[in-house]
């Protein structure tokens, strides 16, 4: 008989939690914020004990340094209405960090292209 093993993937599934999560509330908070709009979560991860979730985002603005800057404003508003929607008895600390994959494919793509 095989032991089961508890929670071998629950920090997988924390995070994806509160990945989908964040992005409603972004979707339904923050419909009309400028900066904000064009915001895509990507990906998340869990760590410190499912403590601390990265969420990873990419963003249709330009200014990428404005829309960290106004993430990290809304945080504390995030994560209380985090909070509220989901059934945990702690709700982890987020973070949001920019994912520049589609920028590093696109130069690598460019490279590629120019050899000759």
């Amino acid at each position: 008989m095989q032991k089961k093993q508890l929670n071998s993937n629950r920090g997988e599934r924390i995070a994806s939690k509160v990945q989908t999560l964040v992005a409603e509330i972004l979707r339904d908070l923050f419909a009309d914020d400028a900066v904000l709009s064009g915001v895509s979560l990507v990906g998340a991860t869990a760590h410190g004990g499912l403590q601390f979730v990265k969420l990873f985002y990419y963003s249709r603005n330009d200014d990428v340094a404005a829309v960290q800057k106004r993430l990290d404003d809304v945080t504390k508003m995030v994560r209380f209405e985090l909070a509220a929607r989901m059934n945990q008895k702690y709700v982890p600390e987020i973070k949001f960090e920019y994912d520049d994959t589609l920028e590093r494919a696109a130069r690598i793509d460019d490279l590629l292209n120019n050899l000759k």
